[in-house]
């Protein structure tokens, strides 16, 4: 599910490491401390992108939406399903952005294993691939709106792509309580 078009973030940072940083990482049990920190800095960057561009698919759902509206029968007919879509992206975008870093830090209680820190990592990447999706969605609601092609199934892709965005989000959360 790793979207080929967008680079590694976290190989990114990992290539980017400071004299300092590299100094720091030969003192013992350091070294996984700025491991962590990287993958945390790489997982915060990544959610802020892909937050950011589901707020681009919202401003065109919002978009279409507005066009929609303007013949007094579709909006009556696509109002109530295309808000309760907007409302399931919103929710999306807000947990991606609000979401726990996935990391712990040097002297908290709670400590997060490596490797559930890749697989926090795992969630938001896959996340790149609900992107691609909701906007592919998204364009197909555009298409049946301007060729008064079947708009109801247009909305109704974009909601269940949106419930198994929402549903793939909240393993990362249970990863994150001891759940997952």
């Amino acid at each position: 599910m790793k979207d080929s078009s967008v680079p590694d973030m976290y190989d990114k940072i990992e290539g980017e490491g400071s004299g300092l940083g590299q100094l720091a990482s030969k003192i013992p049990g350091f070294d996984g401390y700025i491991e962590r920190s990287r993958r945390r800095e790489a997982d915060q960057k990544l959610r802020i992108a892909i937050a950011n561009r589901l707020e681009e698919s919202r401003l065109h759902l919002a978009n279409i939406h507005q066009d929609l509206g303007r013949d007094i029968v579709k909006a009556m007919d696509y109002s109530e399903d295309l808000g309760r879509a907007d409302t399931r992206l919103m929710g999306l975008i807000g947990k991606i952005r609000d979401a726990p870093g996935g990391y712990a830090g040097f002297f908290d209680a709670v400590k997060i294993k490596e490797d559930d820190l890749a697989r926090i990592y795992e969630f938001d990447e896959s996340m790149l691939s609900f992107c691609n999706q909701i906007d592919a969605d998204i364009d197909s609601l555009e298409s049946a709106t301007l060729e008064d092609g079947d708009i109801k199934s247009s909305i109704r892709a974009i909601d269940l792509t949106l419930r198994e965005a929402n549903a793939a989000y909240q393993g990362r959360q249970e990863i994150l309580s001891g759940v997952g």
